[in-house]
């Protein structure tokens, strides 16, 4: 058996209410990381998101790369997403119980990356349950302690794109891949993954429904999404 738990990137967008009907058509629990301009562009979506049950968490107001910003400037990145973020549950109506952050780019703030760390465990932010990563370099490389949320497998269909090349084939290819240059094993009975996908119209203009094709076959190759739970 595999078992992930799937988070979607860069909410919300004007598709979010009908991929959340997906998800919740196909009982897909899922952990959304929310960009602040994007919550201001669409708060019924986000709201909509949250009503159906998704947890959403804070993925800055902006989407810079942390490791090209100041540390002051990323803290107000991040709480400026935070404030958003309270504002919507409340209008949402739904109780705000976790506060998990992803960095944008999984870029970690460079040399800033510690003091990032610790604003997160001083705040009182929420770290996804990521003890049954099984995979040696999670621990060695310190994700295992960091308190924000990275990926073991990203889907990089964000890459599609015109006149990129890359297509959902390149996708799916990384899905049966036995040997990637980075992350984990997709398709490896047993394993356990933090599954990275992006909620991204310029994405579905070019490949109606791709989030269906990508996860479609996924669940059929055996990997099972689960509700992320948090330490």
């Amino acid at each position: 058996m595999i078992k992930a738990v799937l988070t979607i990137d860069d909410i919300a967008s004007s598709n979010t209410p009908a991929l959340v009907d997906y998800l919740v058509e196909k009982e897909i629990p899922v952990l959304m990381f929310a960009v602040g301009e994007h919550i201001e562009k669409y708060p019924e979506n986000v709201a909509y998101a949250l009503q159906h049950g998704m947890v959403v968490g804070n993925h800055s107001y902006s989407h810079p790369d942390f490791a090209e910003i100041s540390y002051e400037e990323g803290i107000r990145e991040i709480e400026k997403c935070e404030e958003l973020l309270n504002d919507i549950y409340k209008e949402a109506g739904v109780e705000r119980k976790y506060r998990p952050f992803r960095f944008p780019y999984g870029s970690k703030g460079g040399e800033n990356k510690e003091r990032y760390e610790q604003y997160f465990r001083d705040k009182g932010f929420s770290k996804l349950d990521d003890r049954k990563i099984a995979y040696p370099w999670w621990k060695e490389t310190g994700l295992a302690k960091d308190i924000d949320t990275l990926w073991t497998f990203d889907f990089a269909e964000y890459q599609i794109r015109p006149d990129s090349g890359f297509t959902m084939d390149d996708v799916m290819k990384r899905v049966h891949d036995d040997k990637p240059e980075s992350g984990g094993v997709l398709l490896e009975d047993g394993t356990y993954h933090i599954i990275l996908m992006h909620d991204h119209e310029e994405t579905l203009a070019m490949v109606p429904d791709y989030y269906k094709i990508m996860l479609e076959p996924v669940m059929e190759n055996g990997v099972t999404f689960v509700r992320p739970e948090f330490l």
